[in-house]
C-alpha cells in the first residue's frame, strides 16, 4: 500500500487533564499517514487522482486548535475518523499524536499516542 505523510505539524492548544492544562496554551504535535493507492496519481500526474495534502493539514490542524479534549488519544481519534470522511480513497490512516511538554515529573523527550484506523473497522 502506498503513502501519503505529514510529520512534524505543530499547534498550540489546551488539551489535557489537569486544569491548568486546559486554560494555558502547550504544543502539540501531530504526524499524520495516509495509505491509499497512488498509482494513479503517479501515471497521470493530476493532483485530483491524490489526496491534497493541505487539505489533510487542515483537518489535522481544526482538531488540534480545535475544543479543548482531556485526553491526546481523543484528539486523534477525531483527526483519524475526519480524513476517513473526507478522502474516500484512502484506506487507512495511522495518527501519532505528541505531547513533548507534558506535566510529568521527570526527563523525557517525548510522549504521545499512535492510532492506526481502517475504513469499515
Amino acid at each position: 500500500m502506498d503513502r501519503i505523510f505529514l510529520r512534524g505539524m505543530t499547534f498550540s492548544s489546551c488539551h489535557g487533564v489537569l486544569a491548568h492544562e486546559r486554560e494555558i496554551p502547550q504544543r502539540f504535535v501531530a504526524d499524520a499517514e495516509l495509505l491509499l493507492d497512488l498509482r494513479a496519481a503517479g501515471v497521470r500526474d493530476e493532483l485530483a487522482a491524490t489526496v491534497n495534502y493541505a487539505d489533510v493539514y487542515e483537518i489535522v490542524r481544526a482538531v488540534a486548535e480545535g475544543p479543548s479534549k482531556r485526553l491526546i488519544e481523543a484528539v486523534a481519534e477525531e483527526i483519524a475518523a475526519r480524513i476517513l470522511a473526507a478522502f474516500p480513497t484512502v484506506r487507512a490512516v495511522r495518527i501519532r499524536v505528541h505531547k513533548p511538554d507534558a506535566p510529568i515529573h521527570g526527563l523525557f523527550s517525548d510522549v504521545g499516542v499512535c492510532i492506526t484506523r481502517h475504513r469499515g473497522k
